[in-house]
């Protein structure tokens, strides 16, 4: 349980930090992207282990991936337009 918990975070870290690589200029500040990373792991892992009991390990990991990557996604700013100045 421990373990998991700790893959569950390492995971989060791992996807805030592609998320800032990739991502910067539509992002907010370094410490809000990792913590709700961090914290949609979490989130996410003790949701999908609540929802389907102890099993296999890799479920409760995949579904703190995808609430992690849902929470970033709601961190993104829109990317800026440029319009033409005949427009």
């Amino acid at each position: 349980m421990i373990l998991e918990t700790l893959g569950a975070a390492v995971l989060g870290l791992l996807l805030a930090w592609a998320a800032a690589g990739l991502l910067a200029h539509r992002l907010p500040a370094r410490p809000l992207i990792y913590s709700t990373a961090v914290a949609g792991a979490l989130l996410g892992d003790f949701v999908t282990r609540s929802a389907l009991d102890p099993g296999p390990t890799l479920v409760p990991l995949l579904g703190a991936l995808v609430i992690s990557a849902a929470s970033l996604s709601l961190l993104l700013r829109p990317s800026r337009v440029r319009r033409s100045a005949t427009a």
